[in-house]
């Protein structure tokens, strides 16, 4: 891993389709993670957005938290958007990251899933992303794919 970009992988027995609902489809993101409802309109140049769940807002969080672009949606197989926290001024001033997810069907019937998310320019993201799990918020991108991953194979979140 480095400050500007940082790779994420894990194996999950799921089929590629699934993974991919599970990233891009509101009834999925609201379920795992940070629990925010996320919103793709899957077309170049379509928005990229995650919404604040009732938690969230009630810490002082926006409606909206992260905005984007989708830049390439290939489904099932990969997905690029930009990517920006709007939890603060100073997060959102440090601009916009882009993420790529890449969802590849293993000879063995399961999906490596990785995500190259390139922090260039966003020390907050890059350190915040790469944290561990705390009962505060934090566990960044090691904590949503293992949370997904869970939910995807057993139908309970980590936290459930």
């Amino acid at each position: 891993m480095s400050d500007t970009t940082q790779i994420f992988e894990i194996y999950i027995k799921a089929p590629p389709q699934k993974i991919w609902d599970a990233i891009t489809s509101p009834e999925w993101t609201a379920k795992y993670g940070y629990g925010g409802r996320g919103e793709f309109d899957l077309r170049p140049g379509g928005v990229a957005r995650f919404h604040a769940n009732p938690d969230m807002i009630q810490m002082g969080l926006p409606e909206v938290i992260i905005d984007g672009e989708v830049l390439e949606a290939d489904p099932p197989n990969r997905l690029v958007t930009t990517h920006r926290w709007l939890f603060s001024e100073e997060n959102k001033a440090e601009g916009f990251t882009r993420i790529t997810w890449e969802i590849l069907l293993t000879v063995g019937g399961f999906c490596k899933v990785t995500i190259t998310h390139d922090v260039a320019g966003a020390p907050m993201m890059a350190s915040a992303i790469r944290s561990d799990f705390s009962d505060q918020g934090g566990g960044g991108w090691n904590w949503i794919l293992s949370d997904m991953k869970s939910l995807l194979e057993t139908g309970a979140t980590m936290a459930a």
